[in-house]
């Protein structure tokens, strides 16, 4: 579904991502690994259009193949692909409805009404509608910026580290709501993730990064001790 080939980024004189090769398959969820700094994070803004290529291609295919890096932002987002990013970055002083109808923005049919399919996944965005942002816990924050995400109603979902700083029951919910979305609606998910025990229970492929590219990847059964006391263990 997102085909990558020898992506270049730089910060000012800094080049973050080098040469940068990666293959998302439709329908599985691959996970992005690899210590603090290696360029995960700049790799997914690189995607959805925060942060402008030096060179390289994305392209992105649904029915028909895109180049991404000749879109915006909005318009990556109208083609099917939903951004959740790290640290959430949820409006606080908007209630959960209004942060869901913020996403409705993006999409593609002009749909002004939040799917019931978000309430079904994360029951306590509806419970808790009418509550602002800021006053949810982490874990439900989370959900909240997830549940953005899904009004889009994606093909492919990014996500940023889902599981950081928030509760272990919450995390193996998010795990559990990601597979039952590529089981039953074929979303393709890709992930950046720290937790190994998440990453080896709802990943189906892993790519590790170092120094801005991939070092290592396959399959999640993979994943072996050497290469996490390699490219992993601080």
């Amino acid at each position: 579904m997102l085909t990558i080939d020898k992506l270049n980024q730089y910060y000012g004189e800094s080049h973050t991502l080098w040469d940068l090769d990666l293959r998302v398959p439709t329908g599985a969820c691959t996970c992005v690994m690899g210590r603090n700094g290696v360029g995960k994070t700049t790799l997914m803004k690189t995607i959805m259009g925060e942060v402008a290529v030096a060179s390289g291609s994305i392209r992105y295919a649904d029915e028909d193949e895109v180049e991404l890096t000749r879109r915006h932002v909005e318009e990556r987002s109208r083609l099917g692909i939903g951004y959740v990013p790290q640290g959430r970055q949820i409006f606080p002083l908007l209630t959960v409805e209004e942060n869901l109808r913020t996403g409705l923005a993006a999409r593609s049919d002009g749909s002004r009404t939040i799917p019931e399919r978000v309430f079904e996944l994360f029951p306590v965005l509806d419970e808790m509608k009418h509550r602002r942002g800021g006053d949810l816990s982490g874990g439900q924050q989370q959900q909240l910026a997830i549940g953005r995400a899904l009004v889009l109603e994606p093909r492919l979902l990014i996500l940023d580290e889902p599981g950081e700083g928030i509760q272990p029951n919450i995390i193996a919910q998010i795990g559990e709501v990601i597979r039952r979305l590529m089981r039953e609606d074929g979303l393709t998910v890709l992930l950046v993730e720290q937790k190994l025990p998440f990453a080896r229970k709802y990943a189906d492929n892993f790519v590790i990064m170092d120094r801005g590219s991939p070092v290592a990847g396959g399959e999640i059964a993979e994943l072996s001790d050497a290469l996490i006391k390699e490219h992993l263990t601080v």
